[in-house]
């Protein structure tokens, strides 16, 4: 059975990797230091053996003889034991040879040049070099006298070189595993040390808790440039988690008191239609209040899942391009009957060819949602007799919507908490103005799904203006730059 893959920490990892570095370069060093060490030793012995090589060429000499040959002088010559010689001269007459040997054969005679050859003596190797000369023999008078042409063959043996090569590389990989087996731990314990900031951050991040968000990372961790991005962006992520959690939170409690609020409705309704014997008409009253409370009720539950759609497709992917200007036409037709019974006029301010050409990145429905909303928030803050401007313009490759009422505005201190679900300006939660305080949450949702803003501006009974920036797409570019 196959053993599933253990994966390691990464200070493991780091360790491995480490020492792995200084296994290979340990070999390196040893492989180059054989390489500089048979290079030095054996440049040494080759001068040695071509000094010893000279010493044997100048023992040659004249032999005193009428034949005026020349004659090695073996006499003046000391050589460690197991070293070998021999010397020619241009007959190929052996001159002498060390006692030791018996002579490298016909296969090493002497040449023209100097140079290095391989011999093996008595079953060891031996590195030998050829050395040429000149010796003249006789007397020097009247062209008497001869020149001789002789060679040198020297050797030794290479096996103490190899000894000491030998030595020298050990020695340095003796040293490299040393050095190894001292880092080793040494690396380790720095890296457990080094390590300890990103042990410590964990540690506070695993007490962060939907109960307890305190997340205060150790001053280290905020000081060390590898740690200090990843503390920024825990730090980040936990206030942003924070934030929706309690949104969440908010959500769920207002959910709950809006939704208990409308059944209690419906049932102390229920609950008076019950206590006694009612006439027909009374019943029929009623049970009108009931129909109502529960239009009221659906209406809750359509926004609140109208909202969670909306935030849960947030960059689900391309959506269809809109017509901004469109939507807001018939968004402005649709509420004609709401902002008449309220006595307020809606008027689209004109715009030119360029806004009615762009486009949006939202579904029609959205875009519709989006315009109604806002359009039906400026109708039910209104005073009587009040109008309502949509404009759309141009801003770069952004369309712009704004939509102004010039009602009582909204209370400062509420302006930070519009856009919040459920959150209405009015205290009490009486329903003046109807709406479930959905609405702007809505909004807001929409606007960020196509990438774009929404913001609020308002003046004390002067009036609010709600402002949505939206990006446009495919082929606007070249609607705007004619």
């Amino acid at each position: 059975m196959r053993a599933e893959f253990q994966p390691r920490s990464i200070a493991f990892r780091l360790i491995v990797a480490v020492l792995a570095v200084e296994l290979v370069s340990s070999v390196v060093v040893v492989f180059l230091s054989f390489g500089y060490e048979r290079h030095a030793h054996f440049k040494s012995f080759d001068t040695l053996i071509h000094g010893r090589a000279d010493e044997v060429m100048a023992a040659i000499g004249d032999a005193d003889d009428a034949q005026n040959d020349v004659i090695l002088d073996q006499s003046v010559l000391h050589f460690p034991p197991d070293e070998v010689y021999e010397a020619f001269d241009d007959t190929g007459q052996l001159l002498g040879r060390s006692p030791n040997w018996q002579g490298a054969g016909a296969a090493v005679l002497p040449g023209s040049k100097d140079g290095f050859v391989q011999l093996e003596v008595n079953g060891r190797a031996f590195r030998a070099m050829h050395v040429h000369g000149g010796r003249f023999a006789g007397e020097r008078v009247r062209g008497g006298g001869k020149l001789h042409t002789v060679s040198v063959l020297y050797g030794g043996p290479t096996d103490h070189v190899w000894h000491a090569i030998h030595g020298a590389v050990e020695f340095y990989a003796a040293g490299s595993l040393l050095l190894l087996l001292v880092t080793g731990p040494l690396i380790a314990w720095l890296l457990h040390r080094g390590l300890l900031p990103l042990r410590q951050l964990a540690a506070l991040a695993a007490k962060v808790s939907a109960d307890a968000w305190h997340f205060d990372p150790p001053a280290n961790a905020r000081t060390t440039p590898e740690l200090a991005p990843l503390t920024e962006a825990m730090e980040s992520v936990l206030q942003r988690l924070e934030k929706a959690f309690l949104q969440q939170k908010t959500f769920v409690s207002d959910a709950a008191h809006e939704l208990k609020t409308a059944v209690a409705v419906v049932k102390s309704s229920l609950q008076l239609l019950n206590m006694k014997r009612r006439t027909g008409a009374e019943y029929q009253a009623g049970l009108e209040r009931c129909l109502t409370d529960c239009q009221r009720l659906e209406e809750i539950v359509v926004k609140m899942l109208t909202l969670a759609r909306e935030e849960s497709s947030r960059n689900a992917g391309d959506e269809p391009a809109t017509n901004l200007a469109g939507c807001a036409r018939e968004s402005v037709s649709q509420l004609d009957t709401l902002a008449a019974l309220r006595g307020v006029r809606v008027t689209l301010v004109e715009w030119d060819a360029v806004v009615e050409a762009a486009r949006i990145g939202l579904a029609q429905g959205d875009c519709l949602l989006l315009v109604e909303n806002l359009l039906t928030n400026a109708v039910q803050h209104s005073a009587p007799g009040s109008e309502v401007e949509v404009r759309i313009k141009m801003d770069g490759l952004a369309m712009v919507l704004e939509v102004e009422d010039h009602g009582d505005g909204i209370d400062p201190e509420a302006m930070p908490h519009v856009f919040e679900r459920f959150y209405r300006g009015d205290p009490s939660r009486t329903r003046n103005t109807g709406g479930t305080g959905l609405g702007l949450a809505i909004c807001k949702a929409i606007a960020e799904k196509a990438g774009g803003s929404i913001s609020l501006t308002s003046e004390s009974n002067r009036g609010t203006t709600a402002t949505v920036r939206l990006p446009v797409v495919v082929g606007v570019e070249q609607t705007v730059g004619r």
